[in-house]
């Protein structure tokens, strides 16, 4: 197993405090399955901690205190989805994910980690009007402007969806606007988290959805 090296010690135990150790055997059961079942890169063993744990951890700073339900979709390894449920206990998570070899591979963590996750097979749109969250993460699932479309109907009112971007965030603000305000999208912000704590912080782009415009762009839709 990838052993959580020194520097990163004390941001891993911020963000996951007493359940460190639950973060530490995901890393494990990534390492020794995620290569040979497909879930991960084989260069990617070496920096599961830097750029995939702590990146996806530092995710639930952008989580409003009031959320209870949390949907992530496009879970596929349970990056963020898995270490989000290890971080916040609190939170109702459930992963949506259509290939039936991921999906199982999250039920086994789940089993394994004892995590009380929800995972449920299919693609975002087959959930449109049937389930709703407070939040919707997904990371390095699809541009803005076609990622709004799978997953802002998904998000309740007032609730709020989080995408992990990279250096293109801005542009793909810029590109997805008239999506936005048409799924009812207002608000769209960039944060970064874990400046001066990790080599690459994370960057989420966070949009709100408003009930009242969200009505009126289905009814255009």
């Amino acid at each position: 197993m990838p052993p959580l090296p020194d520097a990163l010690r004390p941001t891993a135990q911020r963000l996951f405090g007493e359940r460190l150790e639950l973060a530490e055997r995901f890393v494990a059961l990534l390492a020794e399955q995620g290569t040979e079942r497909g879930l991960i890169g084989p260069r990617e063993v070496d920096r599961l901690w830097e750029r995939h744990l702590l990146n996806c951890a530092l995710m639930t700073e952008a989580i409003d205190p009031s959320v209870r339900t949390l949907a992530d979709v496009g879970s596929g390894a349970g990056l963020p989805g898995v270490v989000i449920a290890i971080a916040r206990p609190d939170l109702e998570v459930t992963l949506v994910e259509t290939m039936q070899r991921r999906t199982t591979w999250l039920e086994e963590v789940d089993a394994a980690l004892d995590l009380g996750l929800e995972v449920v097979r299919a693609r975002a749109e087959e959930l449109h009007g049937v389930r709703t969250f407070d939040a919707v993460t997904a990371r390095a699932v699809a541009a803005l402007d076609k990622l709004s479309r799978w997953t802002l109907p998904l998000v309740a009112e007032g609730g709020a969806l989080l995408a992990m971007k990279g250096s293109s965030a801005a542009d793909e603000v810029d590109a997805a606007q008239k999506v936005l305000r048409k799924l009812g999208g207002v608000d769209p912000t960039i944060t970064r988290y874990g400046v001066g704590e990790v080599e690459v912080p994370t960057t989420v782009v966070q949009v709100r959805r408003r009930a009242t415009a969200t009505r009126k762009g289905d009814a255009r839709g």
